[in-house]
């Protein structure tokens, strides 16, 4: 087998794999193409990367890493590596058996999960896997080895308390900021709550986008434990941690490719909460049009799926199936949701809003044995007004090195704006949230965190001629400027009056009302 050494010169760049760029004759000296593994041995570590060519950037006989190369095997410029060839895994054999629709045995599914961990997946070979995930699915028997597979090959939270609660939302529904309202409820009442959450897939913000604007959310593992022992709860971001890191990554091909397989939305959502120990698991499914679950039927086909993986894991999993046919408060976006969630915890929020978050917070007190069945809501509730779900969540902002005190005009907003007015007078009869994301993604969300939307005026309320029915914020004019374009080629709110429709049958003119056919009819 050929081998080569090569001088190490560390690139400045993150890939999200382990990928190298060698010179393109060394590369040929090799018998290696563009895409092929190599494997880079040191004295001390070696691993598996994706070989890149190039003419310029690296020179013959050195390779340039890629940081997540260069940190994996604590690399200096300069340092000498071995490179030889490194044959396909088996797992993309595996892979291409579930994108033939064929069941995966357990052992399977474990050298899938292993060789994404390792990196030694290439990103078109990871996006086969999503892809067929997506078209294939798979049975609760591959889902279940699946989540324990993807625990099992991160760190694990462990916690000397009893019982630990979690919640969490398959998202889908635009201002979904839920999780701050409800998690300082339950922790309020002496619960504990070690809520990690992703980043935005398909919406405007993930609840780790909206936290990042009140607090640091990139944790380690010590750190969410101390926060959680000192004050009940953390809102941090998973994937600042080794918990089922293979979820973070496939989370990141699910977001190219714009996609959320089914039987990996459950096994990353179960696997994220086994991971931090959670005992109690709450999954909210909003339902709706334009939700990623748009009928009732197909929430309690999910609603039963969660629950049985719940049971065959051996964790008590409850659900709630919530209203997601419009979008949750009125702000979308990283800063607006943060924002509305200040306001609300502090007695002036939405009523969607406070409605959501308490009673999901109510069924959390349930599970957790604080408050009799049938009562959580009230609880809740009451938590809620009198303050204490706030002063919780200074705390939470606090411990993870926010300011405790900052109030909700302090937030940065996106400075350029634009109002989207009605063109009639009448009724919003719907709101579309696929392009209410859509806009909001536009205007620079959840990257920017000024930039959102805020809806003004929500289904059933009555609307005049240019009356103000969203706004647009953008940190950026270009960005603003595609934003209300999209708007305006196609609004995202219907506004309908009490006649709906005109129709005139096509080629009959009117005259001194009188009708008459099309030239040439006969009288």
């Amino acid at each position: 087998m050929n081998s080569m050494n090569l001088k190490v010169k560390p690139l400045d760049m993150e890939t999200g794999r382990n990928i190298v760029v060698l010179h393109e004759d060394d590369v040929g000296e090799l018998g290696h193409f563009a895409g092929d593994r190599v494997k880079l041995a040191t004295p001390k570590a070696e691993l598996v990367a994706i070989a890149n060519t190039t003419r310029r950037m690296v020179g013959r006989g050195e390779i340039g890493t890629f940081i997540e190369v260069t940190e994996a095997l604590s690399l200096k410029p300069g340092d000498a590596v071995s490179i030889t060839f490194a044959p396909r895994p088996r797992s993309v054999d595996f892979i291409k058996k579930k994108m033939d629709g064929r069941q995966l045995a357990d052992e399977e599914i474990n050298s899938i999960v292993d060789d994404i961990v390792a990196g030694n997946l290439s990103s078109t070979e990871l996006a086969a896997f999503v892809v067929s995930e997506y078209i294939r699915g798979m049975n609760l028997s591959e889902i279940v080895a699946l989540t324990q597979r993807m625990v099992s090959s991160g760190d694990k939270l462990e916690l000397d308390i009893s019982p630990v609660l979690d919640v969490h939302s398959i998202g889908g529904v635009p201002g979904n900021k839920y999780a701050l309202v409800t998690v300082p409820i339950v922790a309020a009442a002496g619960l504990v709550v070690p809520k990690t959450s992703s980043r935005a897939i398909t919406s405007a913000a993930g609840t780790a986008d909206v936290m990042e604007v009140l607090a640091n959310v990139t944790l380690g593992l010590e750190e969410i434990k101390r926060i959680v022992g000192k004050v009940g709860a953390v809102l941090a971001w998973g994937g600042a941690v080794r918990l089922a890191p293979a979820d973070d990554i496939i989370i990141g091909a699910e977001r190219m490719l714009g996609i959320d397989p089914r039987c990996q939305l459950l096994a990353s959502v179960m696997s994220k909460k086994l991971a931090v120990g959670a005992s109690h698991i709450l999954i909210d499914i909003p339902t709706g049009s334009g939700a990623k679950v748009e009928d009732l039927d197909q929430a309690h086909s999910l609603s039963h799926e969660f629950m049985e993986l719940g049971y065959m894991l051996n964790v008590q999993v409850e659900v709630a199936i919530t209203y997601g046919g419009q979008p949750v408060g009125h702000a979308v976006g990283p800063a607006l949701e943060a924002k509305e969630a200040l306001e609300t915890l502090r007695g002036d929020g939405p009523r969607s809003l406070i409605e959501k978050a308490t009673s999901l917070a109510g069924i959390m007190l349930e599970l957790g044995g604080v408050a009799s069945r049938g009562m959580g809501r009230q609880m809740a509730s009451d938590i809620l007004k009198s303050g204490r779900a706030y002063q919780k969540m200074r705390e939470i902002i606090g411990a993870q090195g926010g300011n405790p005190d900052v109030k909700p005009d302090d937030l940065p907003i996106g400075d350029k704006k634009e109002i989207l007015l009605a063109p009639y007078g009448g009724y919003v009869t719907h709101i579309d949230n696929q392009r209410i994301n859509l806009i909001a993604h536009t205007a620079g969300a959840p990257r920017d965190k000024g930039a959102g939307i805020r809806v003004i005026l929500k289904e059933g309320r009555k609307v005049d001629k240019d009356e103000p029915l969203l706004e647009i914020y953008a940190e950026h004019e270009a960005k603003l400027d595609k934003a209300l374009a999209i708007a305006k080629r196609r609004s995202p709110i219907r506004v309908e009056g009490m006649l709906l429709e005109h129709l005139v049958k096509k080629g009959h003119v009117f005259k001194g009302g009188r009708e008459t056919g099309p030239p040439g009819a006969r009288a």
